[in-house]
C-alpha cells in the first residue's frame, strides 16, 4: 500500500438537461478501506457510484483509479466488480455457474475457474449451494452469491449499490457482519452506498454524507456523530438524531444559534430544578431500555433513554438536565461554531 490515494475524484460535476446531479464532487480513497457514501434519496451518491464504475461519463472532472486516468475509460477497463441491489443472477444457472460466468466470459481456464469458485464458496459460506438456482435461496443466501461473483473477479476495488435493501432487519444485519468480514479478509476497498446511516456507522472507515449533490461532510463515523459541521450532519447521524434547541431557550448563547444535544447526553431532573421543562410526547419500551420523546416550544428531537421498563403518560411534564460541555453550536447558517 502507498501513500498514494488509491481512487481520486476530482471536481466531478454530472447534470441532466441543465438539472442538478452532482456538483464539485472531490474525494480521495485509500487502498483497502471501506468507505461509506451516505445520504437521503436523491441526493447524488448513486449518481457518484455510477461515475466511478463508468456508467455514466461526468461533465466536469477527473477520475484516477490505482494511478491511471479513467475518466473517458469504459466500465470494463477499470478493473474494478460491483455488486448490485438486485442481485442481478441469472435464473435459470446454479449457484456455481452465476459466480464463474463473468470468468467464463473472460475464457479464464477451467482449473482456474473452479479453484477461485472454491475459495469464493468457503468464504460467502456457500459450500454445499453450487447446484442450486436462484429462486431455492433466501435473500440472503442470493446477496452472498453476488459477494461470491465480485470475489472471483479478483478486483482491488469493489463498488455495492445498496446491497441490502431487499432484505429484512435481521437478514441485513447478518450480511452486513458478512461484507465487513469479507472486506478486512480480502483487503479490498469498497466503496459502498446506502441511504441508512446504522450501516453506515458499522461498517465503513469513511462516512461521506451528500445532500443535493454535494459532499456535505466526509471523515470517520466518530467525527461526523460527535463533530458535525451542520445541522443536517447532527440530524441526519444518530439514531435518534441530535436534537436541535433554538438558543433562545438557554442562556449564554446568541440570539440566532442554534443549540444540538444528543440524546445519551440527557437526564432527567427534579421538577424545577432542570434546564428546560418539557412534557411527554411518546414513549417507547425497546427492551433494554425506553425511549422517550419530549416536546418543548423551542427544541426538535429531544429524546431521553430510560433503563428497563419506563414509560410515561403523553402529556406528563419532564424536566431534563445535561452540561454545557456535551453541547454542539451552530450558527443561523447551520454549520458548526468551533470553539475557541
Amino acid at each position: 500500500m502507498t501513500d498514494e490515494p488509491f481512487v481520486i475524484l476530482k471536481d466531478i460535476a454530472k447534470r441532466w438537461n441543465g438539472q442538478l446531479g452532482v456538483e464539485e464532487i472531490s474525494l480521495e480513497i485509500a487502498e483497502g478501506s471501506f468507505v461509506a457514501l451516505l445520504g437521503p434519496s436523491g441526493c447524488g451518491k448513486s449518481t457518484t457510484l455510477r461515475l466511478l464504475a463508468g456508467l455514466e461519463a461526468p461533465d466536469e472532472g477527473q477520475i484516477v483509479i490505482n494511478g491511471r486516468d479513467v475518466t473517458t475509460s469504459a466500465a470494463s477497463d477499470r478493473n474494478l466488480s460491483m455488486v448490485f441491489q438486485s442481485y442481478a443472477l441469472f435464473p435459470h444457472l446454479s449457484v456455481a455457474e452465476n459466480v464463474v460466468f463473468g470468468l467464463k466470459v473472460r475464457r479464464v481456464p477451467a482449473p482456474e475457474r473452479q479453484e477461485k469458485l472454491q475459495r469464493a464458496l468457503e468464504i460467502t459460506d456457500l459450500v454445499g449451494y453450487e447446484n442450486r438456482k436462484p429462486g431455492e435461496l433466501s435473500g440472503g443466501q442470493r446477496q452472498r452469491v453476488a459477494l461470491a461473483r465480485a470475489i472471483v473477479a479478483g478486483q482491488r476495488l469493489c463498488l455495492m449499490d445498496e446491497p441490502l435493501s431487499n432484505l429484512d432487519a435481521k437478514m441485513r444485519n447478518a450480511v452486513r457482519k458478512d461484507i465487513k468480514k469479507l472486506q478486512r479478509d480480502l483487503g479490498i476497498t469498497v466503496v459502498y452506498v446506502t441511504h441508512d446511516q446504522t450501516e453506515a456507522m458499522s461498517m465503513a472507515d469513511v462516512v461521506v454524507l451528500m445532500k443535493d449533490g454535494r459532499i456535505v461532510q466526509a471523515g470517520s463515523p466518530e467525527d461526523l456523530y460527535n463533530k458535525p459541521d451542520t445541522t443536517f450532519v447532527a440530524e441526519f447521524v444518530g439514531a435518534p438524531p441530535m436534537a436541535l434547541i433554538n438558543s433562545a431557550a438557554l442562556k449564554g448563547f446568541a440570539e440566532d444559534q442554534t443549540i444540538g444535544l444528543r440524546t445519551e447526553n440527557v437526564t432527567i431532573a427534579p421538577k424545577g430544578k432542570g434546564r428546560l421543562s418539557c412534557v411527554v410526547r411518546e414513549s417507547e419500551f425497546l427492551g433494554a431500555e425506553t425511549m422517550i420523546g419530549l416536546e418543548h416550544e423551542n427544541a426538535t428531537g429531544l429524546t431521553v433513554m430510560m433503563p428497563g421498563l419506563a414509560l410515561k403518560e403523553e402529556g406528563e411534564p419532564i424536566d431534563i438536565a445535561f452540561n454545557d460541555s456535551d453541547l454542539h453550536v451552530f450558527d443561523a447558517q447551520g454549520n458548526r461554531v468551533l470553539a475557541t
